[in-house]
């Protein structure tokens, strides 16, 4: 498991995604990165089907290690399971 994904439904009419990338000890240009592949992952895969709710994402230190189809399957997984789709959802 490589994030922790939190949402809650918002009044904004769109989703809105916050990320929350900590060091663990990684320099810059791992954090950019893995907050990049977060951001197009989330513009790709998740923008099109989410109702209007705010998204929060916490990474994990196993998910610098992790690869973009880990990371991709992850939140895929979230959005099938969890995710409010339409205009329905929450926590």
């Amino acid at each position: 498991m490589y994030l922790e994904i939190l949402w809650d439904v918002n009044q904004a009419g769109y989703p809105r995604l916050g990320l929350i990338v900590p060091k663990y000890q990684s320099n810059a240009v791992a954090r950019n990165r893995l907050r990049r592949r977060l951001k197009e992952i989330w513009r790709r895969a998740v923008l099109p089907r989410l109702a209007a709710v705010d998204v929060v994402v916490r990474t994990r230190r196993e998910s610098y290690a992790a690869s973009w189809a880990g990371l991709e399957a992850e939140v895929l997984g979230w959005l099938k399971a969890k995710a409010p789709v339409g205009s329905s959802g929450g926590v």
